[in-house]
């Protein structure tokens, strides 16, 4: 099963955390950006080979809930021109609270959206503040109710933990607040201090103080444990889900199915290749208006597709499968003795054919991941 990703590079403002590929000063150049993309994705659709059978589609970004009626009509249009849109189980719009309005919502399912990403990060004013977030805490409770009230079921929210001056009790209120929404999937990650962004600076200057590692895992606790214990599943490392409420075009990445990237930064894969587009907003139109893609592209060796199996699959609960493992590399004597250490000290644990970390080794997923790298 195959999916498409596009990113849409525009935003209203910058967050003071976030290093992904964006603009907040697109206006004058936001039709030929659309143009463009629209324009590889025909470009792409006639180099085909791999990406059979695309069943989800995600809008992201960026912000894609910027777009307006005509833009966003030019892309689906595009994509119902190019690929079996009948076929699509999953068509996901990320959105900020802000931009959520009834008009909107009723627009964006006529397009064929059945899945929201809200971008919520944080139910608290002061946090929104600080991380320069556009919208207010009470734009997400009325962005999540109204998309509730017009049929929006299949929902997700972005939350962050882990962030300046947030001690057990107020990441419990957080959580208490989703709960009630009864908010059927979520995406929560620990706010990372990424280099050349503003949060950088406000820390190495000491305007803000980030959480200790033992506050930060005991957060991570108490957000695995809440959940469960309330019918949700724990099925990615950041991700939780009601049953039959997975991402599912997400859930593919983690499981190494191949996906194409629109759109300038947006990264496309095959199973044995992966390429890249220009993180620049001009070079990218100016590319494409050449009929040139303008990517990078990468052959994964069996090295890179074997470590890439284990990255992934121990972010899961469906963890790595042993045979499929062995037919990218041989399993060495050497491999087969650090996971038989790793399950006898309570790292992994075996479900038929497959090994996945255990519950208490999760918070340290990629480094576990690792330790297994050949």
């Amino acid at each position: 099963m195959a999916g498409i990703y596009l990113h849409i590079p525009f935003c209203k403002q910058k967050c003071t955390y976030c290093d992904f590929h964006f603009s907040t000063t697109f206006e004058s150049y936001r039709k030929s950006m659309i143009d463009a993309m629209c324009s590889e994705i025909r470009i792409r659709m006639k180099d085909f080979e791999g990406y059979v059978g695309i069943k989800t589609i995600y809008l992201g970004g960026g912000t894609p809930s910027l777009l307006n009626q005509i833009e966003l009509t030019q892309i689906v249009s595009t994509l119902q021109e190019n690929i079996e849109f009948n076929e699509v189980l999953e068509f996901t719009l990320e959105a900020n609270p802000d931009d959520i309005t009834e008009e909107r919502l009723l627009f964006w399912k006529s397009l064929g959206a059945n899945r929201l990403s809200i971008g919520i990060q944080s139910f608290e004013d002061e946090d929104l503040k600080w991380m320069n977030r556009a919208h207010k805490a009470n734009d997400s409770l009325n962005a999540i109710l109204l998309a509730q009230k017009h049929g929006f079921q299949n929902l997700t929210i972005d939350l962050m933990y882990g962030l300046p001056n947030q001690d057990l009790e107020r990441w419990n209120t957080q959580l208490e607040t989703v709960l009630k929404l009864n908010v059927p999937h979520i995406s929560s990650y620990c706010l990372t201090v990424e280099e050349r962004t503003a949060l950088k600076k406000f820390v190495d200057n000491k305007q803000l103080t980030i959480p200790d590692e033992e506050l930060v895992a005991q957060q991570f606790d108490l957000l695995v444990s809440t959940f469960e214990e309330h019918g949700y599943e724990h099925y990615e490392i950041s991700n939780f889900a009601k049953p039959n409420a997975y991402a599912i075009h997400n859930s593919n990445y983690w499981k190494g199915e191949h996906y194409l990237g629109i759109g300038p930064s947006a990264h496309g894969f095959n199973g044995s290749e992966r390429y890249w587009n220009v993180a620049n907003n001009t070079s990218y139109i100016k590319s494409i208006l050449q009929g040139v893609l303008p990517q990078t592209k990468e052959i994964l060796t069996p090295q890179n597709q074997f470590n890439e199996q284990i990255l992934t699959g121990l972010r899961t609960k469906w963890g790595v499968d042993l045979d499929k493992l062995k037919s990218i590399l041989p399993l060495d004597e050497k491999f087969q003795s650090r996971i038989e250490f790793m399950k006898s000290t309570g790292v992994l644990e075996w479900v038929d054919k497959h090994f996945r970390l255990t519950k208490q080794a999760k918070l340290q997923a990629d480094f576990w991941a690792s330790e297994l790298f050949v």
